[in-house]
């Protein structure tokens, strides 16, 4: 099989709105979904871990690398938008301010990074891992809104709220390093 690209959502979070988003850790939940694939045949020929730097997917790679003794690089440009201007939304605004971050992808939704700034760098950042990378498989641990993003720009399909990952995190895609082109949308990260 060619060596191929899996881009990881980090799954559940422990929100705190007194604590920066970045700054969120990985539930109990999202831990044990972590660690339940740490093992996974699929990720067996993994030759490189890299994580956006906040600390959500950090906890994830981490978790991901130890069993197969690899070292996370991160990189920090893989972030997920920039939704700081907004700081923490309750669930029903953020889905509201998401959906418009998606329908509008030329305009800052609230002050928010804009959908086509964020697949810009998220697709930059992503083509030069490709290119650093040397042989084997690559994990790329990130997030959702920027994944989509990534998804839609390799798919060769609109920026669109339709591509973007189930709820919860946790989900992931696979491109084939060759071709850069999807081999299949999200799926459950329990599917690895």
């Amino acid at each position: 099989m060619a060596d191929v690209l899996r881009y990881l959502s980090h799954p559940q979070v422990r929100v705190d709105p007194t604590i920066a988003v970045p700054d969120w850790g990985l539930s109990d939940i999202g831990r044990s979904r972590t660690e339940s694939i740490s093992h996974s045949l699929s990720l067996q020929s993994t030759a490189s871990i890299i994580s956006s730097s906040e600390r959500k997917a950090v906890e994830t790679a981490d978790l991901l690398a130890r069993p197969l003794k690899l070292r996370v690089q991160e990189r920090p440009a893989t972030h997920e938008n920039d939704r700081s201007a907004t700081g923490f939304l309750s669930p029903d605004i953020f889905e509201e301010t998401a959906n418009r971050f998606f329908e509008c992808p030329l305009e800052s939704i609230d002050g928010w990074e804009r959908a086509i700034d964020a697949q810009s760098r998220i697709v930059a950042e992503v083509n030069s891992a490709i290119q650093d990378h040397v042989s084997g498989d690559l994990l790329i641990v990130g997030h959702g809104g920027v994944g989509t993003l990534l998804y839609c720009h390799f798919a060769d399909m609109p920026i669109s709220r339709a591509y973007d990952q189930p709820a919860g995190g946790g989900n992931f895609f696979t491109i084939d390093l060759a071709t850069r082109k999807p081999l299949h949308h999200w799926l459950p990260m329990e599917e690895l």
